[in-house]
């Protein structure tokens, strides 16, 4: 399982726009064969900071995730033309 969650700030006047893509995003991504968890969250204490917790059986079901068309449309050519910052948390779970 590969587990990760990204944290992403963006502008405040970006915020319904980063709303509307987040919600597409998420939900092609739930659509994935691999995926086992996609949930964005917004920070309570700061609207403008968004985190995704993500999932996925294997690397390769990560990198299908990466190569997808929702991906390319959603994320790289719209969350990531708009985010100020972005920070990567890998996840090892404990059992």
């Amino acid at each position: 399982m590969v587990s990760f969650m990204v944290r992403l700030k963006f502008a405040s006047e970006d915020r319904a726009d980063v709303a509307e893509t987040l919600r597409a995003l998420a939900s092609a991504s739930r659509q994935e064969p691999g995926c086992v968890s996609y949930i964005p969250h917004r920070l309570e204490d700061d609207p403008d900071t968004v985190l995704i917790y993500e999932q996925y059986r294997d690397a390769s079901a990560l990198a299908a995730h990466r190569a997808s068309e929702h991906f390319k449309k959603h994320a790289v050519a719209g969350l990531f033309q708009k985010m100020r910052e972005r920070s990567v948390e890998n996840l090892i779970a404990v059992d």
